[in-house]
């Protein structure tokens, strides 16, 4: 631990630090394209033809002085070439004076106005056009730099926080080592695990030097920061297999120590398996590659975690729940409003584990602060991210209509507010319905209205801050708040909550009753960035890894086994049900939507369901494949923001069969229902 000032720990100044820094230098250079539109307009307003000031003018090499008379009689005097093939060809032919001084009197024109243009430019180019331009051209390299550096900094960004992970012992795994034997088998298996990435990573480059089309510099460069980050991340766990803390548990059993392997680490081993089997051993690198053609997509990723650490370190989340205990919610409800509130968030993020990491810690200790029991707060923790992604504006909807041109953006957007509406209402009725413990008693509306009415005050310069920073991008930079500009507008918008909190609480001579005193600016930043860095490389190290695990199932030809065509559309549903759900157990969202779009989404088409039917039963499937035991990822990422000592509270809580798993069996009975309604009831109508 560190004391005041800018002081920070070895794992922050090699790690943390640089996380924040790169994670600052994507904002900035995609900003820094938007201020570059703006510069160019402005430029051309400012003066008249700016495009061509941009660059100095060179002077022509024409003569603007040329002697018209002397030009003509020299071109009549001058003859064919003797050795000319052509004039033989086609015989004598002489020239026409009044053509020959046309074409000189037009020539003597252009290099007039060549001239005249190239003094006019000369005279524009004042010291403040110059001064302009060098800043504009600044800002234009700059986006080039960032462009073409986009790819080394995801590397750099995976493989620095993927090592973090693993020092840290923060990878995503089943359970939680507890034991000495859950220690060692998770670290052999970790070492194995990066050996073998770091060994393709090795066989990929060589393969690709002794192909026969050249390797570029960039693709090279590529090659060697993977395999250096491979290497340092197994030199990581075997040192971290070799230095066994001494505050875990004797024995332990060999089956629960298999759980506590990290979920990248199995996916590693299954795939570069299968890969190595097949005489492919270069495959895992290669899909990994993969990883650059989607590098601006897992950059967001990483500004996402970072936005969520940030909100963790405001008084936001607070001031919005404040809003609504005025009004004596029991648990239940509050719950499900955390819920439908937390299905906006997760609409910009695009994918429910991408929110659930970037805010589920919010989440779940508001719920507890607002008496929730803890299976409850878990259950709607994991649950917060998986109704908003059917949601305008959400990337993932985006992603499907762009790679399936059966569905358009619109018809996917308003059809998925009909399938918000589904699941945000069975989840309710579950919530309010089964083994709901606290009474249905709302506080009056004459008592609760003003108090919640007063309880807005506090957010009204929240919003302002908000409303400003989307103005400024609006206006200034014509960028609009949507998908494509919530990555980049997002962090802006935190780090400037956090200055606004930085300025007005640290004004306060005392905290509020209750609250701890405001740490601060640098600190509120380091802080979330602290959090931020593991939980990336936990994150992308995972999803990098599940590309992997698709290409195994695209290599292996497993679909083909199925009928491409199915004569009952019923029939091909309920198989395209059990794919789907598997799919969410064991992929990404991304991921798995492009090999689903290769695979799967053809037999349904052919089997008569209809391209938006089956795109909605596909991200609902997803979510319950998210939620669903053995994986049921979202779960392992709430217990990755929560804490492991919070999930064993909860696991020691007695009551019957439901009590004690109500944080796994809430949203499968709320996500199960909704999918087969939505899977089959359509069918109805269409199907024949």
């Amino acid at each position: 631990m560190t004391k005041g000032g800018l002081q920070r720990s070895g794992l922050e100044w090699f790690s943390s630090l640089p996380a924040c820094l790169l994670l600052l230098a994507v904002v900035l250079f995609s900003t820094s394209s938007d201020i570059h539109n703006q510069m160019l307009r402005g430029g051309e307003q400012l003066w008249s033809g700016y495009y061509k000031l941009r660059m100095d003018p060179v002077q022509p090499e024409c003569n603007p002085d040329r002697d018209i008379e002397a030009a003509v009689a020299e071109e009549m005097a001058a003859g064919a070439p003797d050795d000319d093939p052509m004039a033989a060809l086609l015989g004598a032919h002489e020239k026409n004076p009044a053509d020959v001084r046309l074409a000189i009197e037009r020539s003597v024109g252009e290099c007039q106005a060549a001239h005249a243009s190239y003094l006019e430019l000369q005279d524009q180019l004042t010291p403040g056009v110059k001064a302009y331009r060098a800043v504009e051209l600044f800002v234009a390299d700059l986006i080039a730099f960032g462009l073409a550096g986009q790819r080394y900094i995801l590397v750099i960004l995976v493989m620095l926080c993927a090592v973090t992970a693993t020092l840290t012992r923060h990878h995503i795994a089943m359970r939680a080592m507890e034991t000495r034997l859950d220690y060692i088998v998770s670290h052999t298996l970790q070492t194995i695990a990066n050996a073998m990435l770091l060994g393709s990573s090795v066989i990929f480059r060589q393969s690709s030097l002794g192909s026969s089309s050249a390797v570029s510099g960039e693709e090279l460069m590529l090659h060697n920061l993977w395999i250096t980050g491979f290497a340092c991340l197994t030199l990581a766990s075997l040192y971290r297999l070799f230095r066994v803390p001494s505050n875990l548990q004797d024995g332990g059993r060999l089956g629960q120590a298999f759980l506590a392997v990290p979920l990248y680490t199995v996916m590693c081993l299954i795939s570069g398996t299968y890969f190595a089997m097949i005489g492919h051993s270069s495959g895992i690198g290669i899909y990994l590659g993969k990883m650059m053609e989607l590098a601006d997509m897992f950059l967001n990723v990483g500004l996402y975690v970072w936005v969520g650490m940030m909100l963790k370190q405001t008084r936001l989340a607070t001031l919005v729940f404040n809003v609504f205990r005025p009004w004596r919610m029991p648990p239940e409800m509050l719950a499900v409003v955390a819920v439908l509130v937390a299905a906006v968030p997760t609409a910009y993020t695009g994918a429910s584990g991408i929110f659930v990491i970037a805010a589920g810690a919010v989440i779940y200790s508001e719920l507890r602060a607002a008496g929730a029991r803890r299976h409850l707060a878990l259950a709607a923790t994991a649950m917060s991210g998986s109704l908003g992604v059917v949601l305008r504006p959400c990337l993932l909807v985006v992603v499907i209509a762009y790679l399936n041109r059966e569905v358009t953006t619109d018809e996917l957007f308003g059809w998925g507010i009909w399938v918000f509406v589904l699941t945000a209402t069975m989840f309710g009725l579950v919530a309010m319905s089964v083994n709901r413990q606290s009474k249905f008693d709302l506080a009056p509306t004459a008592q609760a209205f003003p108090a919640s009415f007063r309880a807005l005050r506090p957010l009204l310069p929240y919003a302002l801050v908000i409303a400003g920073v989307v103005l400024v991008y609006r206006f200034a930079l014509d960028v609009k708040m949507d998908e494509f500009s919530a990555p980049r507008l997002l962090p802006v918008i935190m780090l400037a909550i956090l200055v606004y909190e930085h300025v007005s609480l640290k004004k306060r001579t005392s905290p509020e009753p209750g609250q701890a005193r405001h740490p601060g600016l640098e600190r509120s930043i380091r802080g979330a960035t602290n959090d931020t860095t593991a939980e990336i490389g936990a994150l992308l190290l995972l999803l990098g890894l599940s590309v992997s695990i698709g290409g195994v199932i695209e290599r292996s030809h497993i679909m083909e086994a199925f009928p491409q065509a199915f004569d009952s559309a019923w029939s091909a549903m309920l198989l395209m049900v059990v794919i789907l759900v598997i799919l969410g157990m064991i992929m990404d969202a991304f991921g798995a939507v492009i090999l689903v779009t290769a695979t799967v989404a053809t037999i349904a088409y052919s089997s008569g369901i209809h391209p938006i039917h089956f795109w909605m039963v596909t991200l609902v499937a997803f979510e319950l494949g998210y939620l669903s035991p053995p994986v049921a990822l979202n779960h392992l990422l709430t217990r990755q923001v929560v804490g492991e000592a919070e999930v064993l509270a909860a696991q020691r809580e007695g009551g019957t069969f439901y009590q004690r798993h109500e944080r796994i069996i809430m949203p499968l009975i709320a996500m199960g229902i909704s999918l087969l309604l939505v899977a089959f009831v359509p069918l109805l109508f269409y199907a024949t």
